[in-house]
């Protein structure tokens, strides 16, 4: 089973560090070029002017700064995916205490890097699955030639898939199984879909699915863990739904 996280929209700043080793990074093979090919697009960030490159990354005024940072990716400091990445769903994933194997099966999705592993090091920076950058026609469509080459996608592979539907687009699986987690509230007999806890939920299942010894290899052995671990699941074909106690 491997373990298929969002990036955060919020991250914490390396206070120092070398800078990224693209070579060193997840499927560097499959993904350099690209990569680089955005590291260059950013860095011409800092030559337009600063409306149209706050368009491009679809951050507000207020936060004009990011264009400054994703200017200077290139020698900015880098520290693991696992430790820059950060809000909810990571808090309660917990990953840089995971066992090391465990952080091995993990893979975070990125608009900027394609894939990572937990262990990449990465500098801080912003960009969102939905920008426009100049001269790439949608991220979406930029990476999904090259991840399509990169991800394991044998028959028999477990993905537990907590993307958010834009990054969903960049990579879907043509043999593996993609396992999705929902989180609703019941109360009185009636649920409903929740937003406002289920990144916690979906970091706390995770963390109990990759904490377990034997790792499962189909969406009925990841059910029966997390019912182990004390959730209330239902499997809806390949969708985990998480029950918790409405409010």
């Amino acid at each position: 089973m491997l373990v298929l996280l969002p990036p955060s929209e919020g991250k914490a700043a390396p206070p120092a560090g070398g800078p990224v080793d693209l070579a060193e990074l997840a499927f560097a093979a499959e993904l350099t070029e690209r990569r680089r090919k955005l590291l260059a697009t950013l860095a011409g960030l800092a030559s337009m002017p600063l409306a149209e490159a706050r368009a491009a990354l679809g951050v507000p005024e207020s936060q004009a700064g990011e264009v400054a940072v994703d200017a200077g990716l290139a020698g900015a400091p880098a520290a693991p995916a696992g430790e820059v990445y950060t809000g909810v769903l990571y808090d309660h994933l917990g990953l840089p205490g995971l066992p090391a194997a465990a952080r091995r099966r993990v893979l975070i999705a990125s608009a900027l890097w394609g894939v990572l592993r937990a262990e990449d090091r990465i500098p801080c920076y912003r960009l969102a699955a939905k920008a426009k950058l100049p001269g790439i026609d949608g991220l979406a469509a930029f990476w999904r030639p090259a991840l399509a080459e990169a991800m394991p996608d044998e028959p028999g592979d477990l993905i537990l898939d907590m993307r958010s539907g834009p990054y969903a687009a960049f990579w879907k699986p043509k043999q593996a199984t993609l396992l999705g987690v929902r989180a609703f509230s019941e109360q009185g007999g009636r649920r409903k879909t929740i937003s406002h806890m289920a990144k916690a939920v979906r970091g706390d299942v995770a963390q109990a699915l990759l904490g377990a010894r034997k790792p499962p290899s189909d969406p009925e052995g990841a059910a029966a863990l997390a019912e182990a671990a004390g959730f209330t699941v239902e499997l809806t074909g390949t969708t985990l739904d998480v029950i918790v106690p409405g409010e």
